[in-house]
């Protein structure tokens, strides 16, 4: 079974990311800061964890306005530096654990918490900052990592409450899981800061010192407090230490903590915390009712001939090619594609099976391959194949077949004024 080892909480200004880049981690004023990094890494050197389950914020760069969720978890194998105007920083992506990302994902919606999932974006400071201050990054990361990005700066965003239930959640989850993985908790953002408005620059040291202390010792109380109340002591953006609830919850009622440093060289008060977890194995087997909830849904589901739920494992194997058809609904890409699919598919760097799919236009295998069928009527669209004609071929049947099956005898796709 996997087993949460321990907490971590650290703030994510792009301050860190700036000094590991500019080599600057004996230069003052950087120096308190690594100094206060340096228990964590030689934490995370002994206790060597498979996987990090990291918490963060994105900064409006992978994930704008138009689309917004509460909680947005990524269940990639891979996730590359996001450019945040300057150009990615020079590190290598960091590996994702795809299985536990899924596994997890699945718990939470048992759970009753509506999340939302990610596949193939960057990640910005809010991950990557501490992340390079934390571990070696040579060529590779020496762990991989389960991104989950909390939307904490278009209100309405989730109550402090909220955070700490979804950290009890991923508990569940993480425990339930049935490979032995050694998890730790990662949890990003804050102290006290404010970066906007005439209250700009605003920081609260001894409001940091007090919120440290609770969320080790009395982490329930520090729910009760409203998002305002939190802004007022913290400043607006200070306010997304929220995130570490959701680690706090994750973790054993009793704790250990073996660390914490603060230090406020400028904009952002700095916290590191290492919260070693204390728990017990409960006298019944909690995990397989935890693992049975999360099937109860789909049970039975593999017994429907011909049935494929698209799955989040089936979308990721398929991301490319549905990627590649979901561009369908731009006029432009539709045009390329009816005049040089070929260029099209090397732009794409679909595989060789994907292009045959394509080019054969097998409605079928594409289906088992993964793409999801509104995806196919995309296609169907452009091609001049209505969606009459791709139920039949799925089907295995003519067309004058299948209609004899249906109602009214008709044809339609979901083409507009022109393929």
């Amino acid at each position: 079974m996997a087993k949460i080892i321990g907490g971590l909480a650290v703030s994510h200004t792009p301050t860190i990311g700036f000094a590991v880049d500019h080599h600057k981690q004996k230069e003052e004023p950087w120096v308190p800061i690594f100094d206060g990094f340096a228990p964590m890494q030689r934490w995370l050197e002994e206790k060597k964890p498979d996987v990090l389950l990291y918490v963060f914020n994105d900064h409006v760069t992978s994930f704008f306005f138009d689309h917004y969720s509460a909680f947005i978890l990524g269940i990639d194998d891979q996730y590359a530096v996001a450019d945040e105007g300057g150009g990615p920083r020079d590190l290598p992506p960091v590996r994702g654990h795809a299985a536990l990302s899924q596994h997890i994902g699945a718990s939470l919606m048992a759970d009753e918490f509506d999340m939302s999932f990610f596949q193939d974006k960057p990640l910005d400071h809010g991950l990557f900052s501490p992340l390079s201050a934390l571990l070696p990054f040579d060529n590779d990361w020496p762990v991989q990592i389960v991104p989950l990005q909390v939307g904490v700066l278009q209100f309405p965003i989730p109550s402090a409450r909220r955070c700490y239930k979804l950290g009890q959640a991923l508990r569940r989850a993480v425990e339930s899981y049935p490979e032995d993985l050694k998890v730790a908790i990662v949890a990003t953002g804050g102290v006290s800061h404010q970066v906007h408005g005439e209250r700009c620059g605003f920081n609260n040291p001894d409001w940091d010192a007090q919120f440290v202390d609770m969320l080790v010792n009395d982490p329930e109380r520090l729910t009760e407090i409203t998002l305002a109340e939190y802004a007022t002591l913290g400043g607006l953006e200070g306010a997304e230490v929220i995130m570490w609830l959701v680690m706090r919850g994750a973790l054993s009622a009793n704790v250990e903590k073996l660390h914490q440093a603060y230090y406020l060289p400028s904009m952002t008060g700095i916290a590191t915390l290492i919260l070693e977890n204390q728990a017990r194995e409960a006298p019944a087997d909690v995990h397989q009712r935890q693992r049975d909830k999360i099937e109860l849904q789909l049970k039975g589901v593999e017994k429907l001939p011909g049935t494929y739920p698209f799955t989040q494992a089936r979308s990721l194997k398929a991301l490319r090619i549905n990627r590649f058809l979901h561009k369908m609904i731009q006029p432009a890409w539709r045009e390329r594609f009816k005049h040089d699919p070929q260029a099209l598919y090397a732009e794409a760097k679909l595989t060789d099976e994907e292009q045959t799919l394509l080019t054969q236009l097998d409605w079928r295998g594409m289906i088992h391959y993964g793409v999801s069928f509104f995806l196919l009527e995309k296609l169907g669209a452009v091609v001049g194949v209505s969606n009459l004609h791709i139920y039949s071929a799925m089907r295995g049947e003519t067309l004058e077949a299948f209609q004899k099956t249906r109602n009214q005898q008709v044809l339609y796709s979901v083409a507009g004024k022109k393929a």
